[in-house]
C-alpha cells in the first residue's frame, strides 16, 4: 500500500494528470503482483465505464451546450430579471435564479459560470454593479448546478459508489435551494449596506413577455425532473430527452445559424465527455487493485480503531476535501478520494446518500477556492478581469456556502427527507 501511495503522489507531484497517475501507479504495481497482469488492467478500465447509467453524462453535457448555443439560457435569464430584477440588487438575484434554472438542466458548474459571464456580466456593469461583485455572483452561482439535479457530480459519485443516482438527485434539491437562499442573503447585505444599489420598478407586462420567451427553456426541467419523479425516465433517458429537446428547438426555430454551429457544439461536448470517461476508466483500474488487495476493509478497520465518531469523521473528511479542492478539480477529487473514504464511512454508519451530498457541497465550494477553482478562471477568462477580483467577489459566498455545508452535515434529514418521500426505482 505504501508503494502505491508513493508512486501515485510522486506522479501527481511532478505534474502528471490525475487519470494517468491513477492508472500508471496501479499498472506499475502489477509488476510486483503475481496474481495480476496487464490484461486485467485493461479489463478493469473498460468494465468500469461499461455502465448504461454513465451515458447520462454526455447527454446532459450536450443539452447544456445546446441550450447555450440556442439562446435558451438567455431566455431564462431575461425571465429571472423581469421577475426579480426590480428590487435592490435584483439583477444579481436574477443571475442567481437563472443559475438555479439552468442547473436543473445542464448540471455543469463551469458551463453555467461561462454562460452567465457572457450574458449577465455586461448588464450588471451597465447597471452600476462593481466589477468584483458581478464576477463573484456569477462564479458562486455556477456552483449551484452541482447540487440541483441533474448534477454531473452526483452522477459520478453514484457510479463510483454504486448507489441510486435518482436518490442523489432528489437529495440535492433542498441543499441546492439552501445554497441559493444563502447566496441571496449575501447579495442583500452587499447591495443594501456596501454598494447601495437603487431599486427599479416592477412591470407585469414585462414579466408576461419574458415568461413567454423563456417558456421553451422552462419546459425542459419540467420534462427532466417530471420524468424522473414520475418514474417515466431513468437518469440516462432523462439526459437523452433533454438533449433531444434542445436539439429539436435549435433545428426548428433557429435553423441555418444553429445547424452551422452544431458540429462545433458537438465537438466541445465530445471532448469533455472523453475526458470524464478516461478519468472514470482510470478510477476503475485503481478501484480494482484496491479491492483485490483488500485495502478498503483494512482502511475501514484502521479508521475504526482510531475511535472516530461518525460526526468527527465527517468533519475531518469535509475539511480534507476542502483543502484538496485548493489543488485539485472536483472530478479529480471524486476519482481520487471516493474509493478510499467511502468504505470507511459505511463502516461508521454514514448514510451514503448524505455522504454524496456533503461531497458535492465540498466540490461546489472548491469551485471558487484558489488556486484551482475552475469557476474563478471561467469567469476571469470571459470577463477579462484579474482572478484576484473574482476571488474578492466570491469570498463572501464561499463563507455562506460553508455554513450551509455545516448545517447539512449536522442535520442529515435536510438531504434525506425528499428522497424518503419519493417512490423511486434504483438505478
Amino acid at each position: 500500500m505504501f508503494g502505491l501511495a508513493l508512486i501515485l503522489f510522486g506522479l501527481l507531484f511532478v505534474g502528471v494528470p490525475i487519470g494517468i497517475s491513477l492508472a500508471g501507479s496501479t499498472s506499475m504495481m502489477v509488476l510486483f503482483d503475481d496474481f495480476l497482469s496487464f490484461g486485467t488492467v485493461f479489463e478493469a478500465f473498460f468494465n468500469f465505464i461499461y455502465k448504461p447509467t454513465l451515458i447520462a453524462i454526455p447527454f446532459f453535457i450536450y443539452a447544456g451546450f445546446l441550450m447555450e448555443k440556442t439562446g435558451l439560457v438567455r431566455g431564462l435569464f431575461n425571465f429571472a430579471d423581469a421577475l426579480i430584477g426590480w428590487v435592490p440588487g435584483g439583477f444579481a438575484y436574477a443571475t442567481l435564479l437563472a443559475a438555479v434554472l439552468f442547473g436543473a438542466i445542464s448540471g455543469s458548474s463551469t458551463a453555467m459560470a461561462a454562460a452567465m459571464s457572457v450574458i449577465a456580466y455586461p448588464e450588471m456593469i451597465k447597471r452600476g454593479y462593481p466589477t468584483w461583485m458581478a464576477a463573484g455572483v456569477i462564479a458562486s452561482a455556477g456552483g449551484i448546478a452541482l447540487l440541483i439535479p441533474p448534477s454531473i457530480t452526483l452522477i459520478l459519485f453514484g457510479v463510483i459508489t454504486e448507489i441510486s443516482i435518482v436518490d442523489l438527485f432528489f437529495a440535492g434539491v433542498v441543499p441546492g435551494i439552501m445554497l441559493a437562499i444563502s447566496d441571496a442573503v449575501i447579495i442583500v447585505s452587499v447591495s443594501v449596506f456596501i454598494v447601495k444599489l437603487p431599486a427599479g420598478t416592477f412591470e407585469l407586462a414585462k414579466v408576461r413577455g419574458a415568461f413567454l420567451e423563456a417558456l421553451p427553456a422552462l419546459l425542459m426541467p419540467v420534462i427532466v425532473l417530471g420524468g424522473l419523479y414520475g418514474g417515466i425516465f431513468t437518469p440516462t433517458e432523462a439526459g437523452a430527452a433533454a438533449a433531444c429537446y434542445a436539439l429539436a428547438y435549435g433545428v426548428f426555430f433557429q435553423r441555418g445559424p444553429f445547424i452551422r454551429e452544431l458540429m462545433k457544439v458537438t465537438h466541445r461536448a465530445m471532448n469533455l465527455t472523453a475526458l470524464i470517461f478516461f478519468l472514470l476508466g482510470c478510477v476503475g483500474i485503481f478501484q480494482f487493485y484496491l479491492a483485490n488487495m483488500g485495502w478498503p476493509q483494512e482502511i475501514a478497520a484502521w479508521a475504526g480503531s482510531l475511535g472516530f465518531s461518525k460526526l468527527g469523521f465527517l468533519f475531518a473528511l469535509m475539511a480534507t476535501l476542502l483543502v484538496l479542492s485548493m489543488w485539485l478539480t472536483g472530478v479529480a477529487i471524486l476519482v481520487l478520494t471516493v474509493p478510499i473514504y467511502f468504505p470507511v464511512a459505511l463502516s461508521l454508519g454514514v448514510d451514503p446518500v448524505h455522504l454524496g451530498i456533503l461531497t458535492a457541497l465540498c466540490i461546489e465550494i472548491g469551485s471558487v477556492i484558489p488556486p484551482v477553482g475552475l469557476n474563478l478562471f471561467a469567469v476571469s477568462g470571459v470577463t477579462k478581469l484579474p482572478v484576484t477580483q473574482v476571488i474578492r467577489g466570491s469570498f463572501p459566498f464561499c463563507i455562506s456556502d460553508t455554513v450551509v455545508l455545516i448545517i447539512v452535515l449536522l442535520f442529515p434529514f435536510l438531504a434525506l427527507w425528499l428522497p424518503s418521500q419519493l417512490i423511486t426505482s434504483h438505478f
